[in-house]
């Protein structure tokens, strides 16, 4: 976690980049902030960097990262109500179309209070009042040499809106557009935050989790251990 915490304030800088993919891109240390310059300036926001700060300043509405948004006293009782499940799964290293490896997946529907209480609270702040939800909720265990590749999520089973608790470990999420993969986004995931993808982000831009070994963020290294995440979704219009 102190990685964490060091990572976080060194990007409270906005990223200034040529546009050419991850290694073409640097911290600008000497600009200081400013309104209409696509500066983040929150610690939430310091979590996202770009390939551009317009990219930035145009998907920033549509993609969250809540750090903090779960106690460990709230991910130990999730633990406590998963592992017995999943133990009794391996982890697996193919997946039907491709998209997962190193991982052991499940869906829940009935959880006790201290986790249900989560939920509503992630539901309260990710979807709109009314929205229609998928009932079960996913669980995906990544072991550590796990990793997700770039997909889209089916539209025809998922809506407009993704939001997953990360657990475990400290892991970062790659958003690629579809149409020019020179446009992309990296979100740094704190264990315990809660991240949201919405709309655009949600329909345009490809995502994936890293590999322990590629896992880097503006620069930084960010270790990956064994991953769980709580991912709920809404319905398809």
């Amino acid at each position: 976690m102190k990685l964490l915490i060091t990572a976080v304030k060194r990007l409270r800088i906005a990223p200034v980049c040529s546009g050419g993919g991850v290694r073409g891109c640097r911290s600008s240390a000497a600009r200081p902030a400013a309104a209409d310059s696509g500066l983040l300036s929150s610690r939430d926001d310091a979590l996202v960097f770009g390939s551009s700060a317009e990219l930035v300043r145009h998907l920033r509405p549509q993609v969250e990262v809540k750090t903090g948004f779960i106690t460990e006293e709230e991910e130990a009782e999730f633990m406590r109500e998963l592992e017995p499940g999943l133990r009794k799964k391996r982890y697996e290293f193919d997946h039907w179309d491709d998209a997962i490896h190193g991982f052991r997946e499940t869906e829940r529907v009935r959880w006790g209070a201290a986790c249900e209480e989560v939920l509503t609270r992630v539901r309260s702040v990710a979807f709109p009042d009314g929205s229609a939800l998928l009932g079960p909720v996913h669980i995906l265990d990544l072991d550590k040499k796990g990793f997700i590749k770039p997909h889209v999520d089916s539209v025809k089973f998922c809506g407009s809106t993704i939001a997953g608790l990360s657990l475990l470990s400290d892991s970062i999420m790659r958003l690629v557009k579809e149409s020019n993969t020179s446009d992309w986004l990296d979100l740094l995931l704190p264990r315990r935050s809660l991240y949201i993808l919405r709309n655009q982000a949600r329909y345009d831009f490809t995502h994936e989790i890293l590999k322990d070994e590629e896992s880097v963020f503006n620069g930084q290294n960010v270790p990956r251990q064994r991953r769980i995440s709580v991912i709920c979704r809404n319905l398809p219009v």
